[in-house]
């Protein structure tokens, strides 16, 4: 028994129409600008309590730290070597 033509062309049909929803799901996942919104958001995520808003005091202090941290190192390389 042969299948149903018209049975065939809807399947197909359903096919290509979620394998464009997936392409198109693929396309904005993988686009720059989307990538870069992700980023930040998870940056800010960081820094920021993202159910009350409030700053995540630690996070900053830890960055901060690590900012003189560096800074301080390099002073100091640089005084050795002058």
């Amino acid at each position: 028994m042969s299948p149903d033509p018209s049975a065939l062309e809807r399947e197909i049909e359903e096919t290509r129409e979620r394998l464009a929803g997936t392409i198109d799901q693929l396309l904005h996942r993988t686009s720059p600008k989307t990538i870069v919104g992700r980023e930040i958001w998870t940056i800010k995520a960081h820094y920021v309590d993202v159910q009350t808003g409030q700053p995540r005091t630690d996070n900053i202090l830890k960055t901060v730290g690590a900012v003189a941290g560096v800074v301080a190192a390099f002073v100091l390389v640089r005084k050795i070597t002058s």
